[in-house]
């Protein structure tokens, strides 16, 4: 009977025991998270805050400009009936002027009947003149009398911007409309590096900036018909599709909702804090993730069973003890001779533990001497291998200028023994030039530490080209090599530091020189482009290639595919890197026959 009782006690505790973990479990958990969750609701306070201040600065910098033009008399002169190209040419000009001064997206003006009459985009392919935007609400508004705003996606240019549209008065009489477009892009961008993420929706409930480029354009809520109908006939969304943003209400904390994202490739938990900006007709979003909130309070919950299932351990070590104390008690001979061999037992292995203790004390002092040994190896081992790169990349630049020298300089000796005075005298200028560049180039690697847009001019890239050839001559005049050149006529202006990009230029020509090193057959085609605004220029040869597997590799520092003593393998990395500085991309692209390396940059306008 004592047997079965005592067991039905152990089955009860162990039922109270795991009945409390679960409780702990499951219910502190909760309460833990919603803890956590709620205490970072200031912090997305903050931040909405801070948000909210940075959108209304944006919008007022430009709030009462159209105000200070609305009898601007270019742009009245631009809206009479009889108005000649003169007047319409002056307010294009002074609208772009305008644009470019104030930062704006685009300007323009448009006549009672809707027609756009004249706008800063006039000599771009989607020029706004002779387009009509009579539904848009920013021109109804205005033309009523009072300031049109609104957001939208522009219909002719694809790009989402914020209106301001204000009457133009000529004597006290509305004949036309002043609309100045706002470009929002650069506030969106900013949001991209944050932690957190970031939704602006409009009154209808639809994603119109985002710190994700997917969640643009999307709704947080069903749109019904009559919301879409309101869309359509604004064209505020073109034709997008604007799908509903998988984005659903999953609970509440401290009044914020808190929000589940649901995607097939992941699946996240925000917390939303909210606040409306009524002057826009914009409602911005922090969606602060719960993970962390979430993680914070399972850390917890753990601990919690842990001290439980501390307890409990000493709890049922204390009636155990009580249960071997009443055995004693009733065969106290028996007992005391075993207590007595078992403290002999312990106080071995006690003593034992202590020999090992002391054992792993010495050692983890000699391992913690020998890491700051280490440590101190690794400090003197980095700052020789910085000074040892720095020292390879200085040879290296300076390897292609001293060749020049030396074989202008010994054209120079033959031009003085045939009294050729003034080719002598040449070809010492151009030492003069490549000592000059030898110097910059001393001067300029302390820039590759990444200092970007130091020292940039507008550079023409035919002149770049000519000086870099005027270089590597010497090599190109040794080897059987046909070089062609393909430029298009006219400036091909790019921002960027003229020896710098020389420097670029001669290190892919010199490869292309030690890939056909040899070859009967060998031929260089450089060749530029100008595309979309960009400036293309492509450097190949019909040498062995790139061996494959090998493109991810190229330009990193030291690797070379040349045999030992033929380079350093910094040429294309310090080039990689130049280009970069400029704004650029230096990459390889895919042939069928040689290696072929393309320089893209953006074009400055003339």
């Amino acid at each position: 009977m004592i047997g079965r009782s005592g067991n039905a006690r152990r089955i009860w505790v162990a039922l109270v025991v795991m009945t409390l973990c679960l409780a702990v479990a499951i219910g502190g958990n909760a309460l833990l998270a919603r803890y956590y969750i709620v205490a970072t609701v200031p912090q997305g306070e903050n931040i909405l805050r801070l948000a909210v201040s940075g959108l209304r600065g944006e919008l007022a910098r430009y709030e009462r400009l159209p105000d200070l033009m609305d009898r601007n008399p270019v742009l009245v002169r631009a809206l009479a009936p009889d108005a000649d190209p003169v007047r319409l040419a002056a307010a294009n000009l002074y609208l772009r002027h305008l644009a470019r001064l104030m930062g704006l997206s685009d300007a323009y003006v448009m006549a009672p009947d809707g027609m756009t009459v004249a706008a800063s985009n006039f000599d771009q392919a989607f020029s706004f003149v002779g387009e009509r935007f009579d539904y848009r609400p920013y021109f109804t508004d205005a033309l009523a009398g009072g300031q049109g705003r609104f957001s939208a996606l522009g219909t002719t240019s694809g790009k989402r911007g914020y209106y301001f549209g204000r009457a133009l008065r000529d004597r006290g009489r509305i004949v036309g409309v002043l609309v100045l477009k706002v470009d929002m892009d650069a506030i969106e961008d900013r949001w991209r590096a944050a932690e957190y993420e970031m939704i602006v929706t409009d009154g209808e409930g639809i994603v119109f900036l985002a710190s994700r480029r997917d969640w643009q354009f999307r709704s947080i809520a069903p749109l019904t018909p009559r919301t879409r109908a309101r869309i359509a006939a604004t064209r505020r969304y073109d034709d997008e599709p604007l799908l509903m943003l998988p984005l659903r209400v999953a609970g509440e904390a401290a009044g914020h909702d808190i929000r589940r994202l649901e995607l097939p490739e992941t699946r996240r938990e925000f917390l939303t804090v909210s606040e409306a900006m009524p002057e826009a007709d914009w409602t911005v979003h922090v969606l602060l993730d719960t993970a962390p909130a979430r993680r914070q309070a399972l850390i917890g919950t753990l601990a919690a069973l842990m001290i439980l299932g501390v307890g409990v351990a000493l709890l049922t070590a204390w009636a155990q003890r009580r249960a071997r104390l009443r055995e004693r008690l009733s065969i106290q001979a028996e007992a005391q001779a075993q207590l007595e061999e078992r403290v002999a037992a312990r106080t071995a292995e006690l003593a034992q533990l202590n020999a090992r203790l002391g054992a792993e004390v010495t050692e983890r002092r000699a391992t913690e001497a020998e890491l700051r040994r280490t440590q101190r190896h690794l400090v003197q081992s980095a700052k020789l291998a910085a000074l040892g790169q720095m020292s390879a990349a200085l040879s290296h630049e300076l390897n292609q200028p001293l060749g020049a020298v030396r074989n202008f300089a010994a054209n120079a000796v033959t031009y003085l023994d045939r009294d050729r005075a003034a080719d002598a005298r040449l070809n010492l200028t151009r030492i003069l030039s490549l000592t000059n560049r030898m110097t910059e180039i001393g001067r300029t690697l302390r820039n590759f530490a990444r200092k970007p847009n130091a020292q940039l001019s507008d550079v023409d890239l035919h002149d770049v080209l000519r000086d870099a050839l005027e270089v590597i001559a010497w090599r190109i005049d040794r080897q059987p090599v046909a070089l062609v050149v393909d430029m298009p006529p006219g400036p091909l202006r790019v921002r960027a530091g003229p020896v710098r990009f020389q420097q670029v230029v001669v290190n892919l020509v010199a490869n292309a020189l030690d890939a056909l090193d040899g070859r009967p057959d060998g031929a260089i085609r450089i060749e530029g482009r100008r595309t979309d605004g960009r400036v293309l220029l492509t450097v190949s040869d019909n040498g062995p290639g790139i061996a494959q597997g090998l493109e991810d590799r190229i330009f990193d520092p030291f690797f070379s595919t040349k045999g030992v003593g033929s380079g350093l393998g910094l040429g294309l990395s310090i080039s990689f890197n130049i280009i970069k500085d400029f704004g650029g991309e230096l990459r390889i692209l895919p042939s069928d026959r040689g290696a072929a390396f393309r320089i893209d940059l953006p074009e400055i306008a003339p």
